[in-house]
């Protein structure tokens, strides 16, 4: 006679149902989609502050985690508290599935930070920006205008800068919510004269039509005036945000001479991501094994990432390209949007439901 089966307590059925949440939410994270929150304004107004979006890892190929010791749905810490929620005791090398496409230029981009190198690659802060440089691209920009290969890039229609706003009389923060510039872009003058606001070239227009507004002046950085945090050595080349380049994006199996100025424009890059052991920098030569190089050849591709809020935007232009092998996914469209300076159902941002991100 056949033993009757078991049958599982509740509190068994909870637990297998929560696995299986567990397994198939992860899957569905690392393979398909991934949630993303903006965070900070530097894509201002094309995405904003408090938008939630979907990142699809399909579009340029899923990336095998290179950390596979990991608690499930979490990044860097165990919730809550500081306590690292991965082991770096097993480390695979990368690999990326096949995508349906690749990084077109002027696609939006969710890649791992490069700078943060107390993380492995996979588990490094997410940044989002728009890839406005793909391999092999010449990034130049003369007095805030993005040039890409010696022609005007397209502008994203919602494209910020920063002005100085000088005003007849004081202005409160109804006077700038008509405008869409909300409590974290602008900011009153010292001496009460008038404000620094970020906004689009449309907001500008609209600004000028104001008795209140005596002039609107964009900010723009002048030429050669070098700022040594501008990549790869603005003080060197005499760069700054608004006047950058031109340079080059590197491309895999590209070969560059290692020149002096070579080793200054991508000694960084060769050093920190293209995975050389017993490598060196001295001086301007680069020596690999102990052995002095007078060419090398790029073992991934590059890109080239900027904030559309062009002058609140940490970029490639302050901490250079972004390594294939730090790219997550594209983003896909927007679920919510909440926004933080509004309360109950004015927060949120209905006209922005299921849209998707261009």
């Amino acid at each position: 006679m056949s033993q009757e089966r078991k049958k599982k307590s509740a509190a068994r059925e909870w637990v297998d149902a929560l696995l299986f949440a567990v397994i198939a939410a992860s899957l569905i994270r690392w393979l398909l989609l991934e949630p993303f929150t903006i965070p900070t304004a530097s894509m201002e107004k094309s995405l904003l502050v408090g938008d939630f979006l979907f990142v699809s890892k399909m579009h340029y190929g899923t990336r095998v985690p290179k950390t596979i010791l990991q608690v499930p749905l979490t990044h860097q810490k165990i919730w809550g508290t500081e306590i690292p929620s991965y082991s770096e005791a097993i480390q695979l090398p990368y690999y990326r599935l096949p995508g349906f496409t690749s990084i077109k230029r002027n696609d939006v981009v969710v890649f791992n930070y490069p700078e943060e190198f107390h993380y492995p690659v996979d588990l490094k802060t997410n940044y989002i920006k728009r890839g406005v440089g793909i391999p092999g691209d010449v990034i130049e920009i003369r007095e805030a205008k993005l040039f890409v290969n010696g022609e005007a890039a397209a502008m994203p229609e919602e494209m910020q800068f920063s002005y100085d706003l000088t005003t007849n009389r004081p202005l409160n923060a109804d006077f700038f919510d008509r405008y869409g510039i909300n409590p974290d872009s602008y900011y009153p003058f010292s001496d009460n004269s008038g404000y620094f606001i970020f906004a689009t070239e449309e907001m500008v227009r609209e600004l000028e039509k104001s008795p209140a507004i005596a002039s609107v002046r964009k900010r723009v950085s002048k030429p050669g005036q070098g700022d040594p945090n501008i990549f790869p050595d603005g003080a060197y080349y005499g760069w700054n945000k608004d006047n950058f380049g031109p340079l080059e994006v590197p491309a895999k199996g590209k070969t560059i001479q290692l020149t002096e100025d070579n080793v200054r424009r991508y000694g960084y890059t060769i050093e920190k991501f293209e995975g050389n052991e017993d490598l060196r920098m001295e001086g301007n030569d680069l020596f690999i094994k102990g052995e002095k190089q007078e060419n090398y050849t790029f073992k991934q591709n590059y890109y080239f990432m900027m904030g559309d809020n062009r002058h609140d935007s940490l970029d490639s232009r302050f901490w250079g390209f972004v390594p294939e092998d730090h790219v997550v996914g594209k983003a896909w469209f927007l679920w919510l949007s909440l926004e933080k300076h509004k309360s109950m159902f004015n927060k949120i941002r209905w006209n922005r439901f299921f849209k998707s991100i261009d």
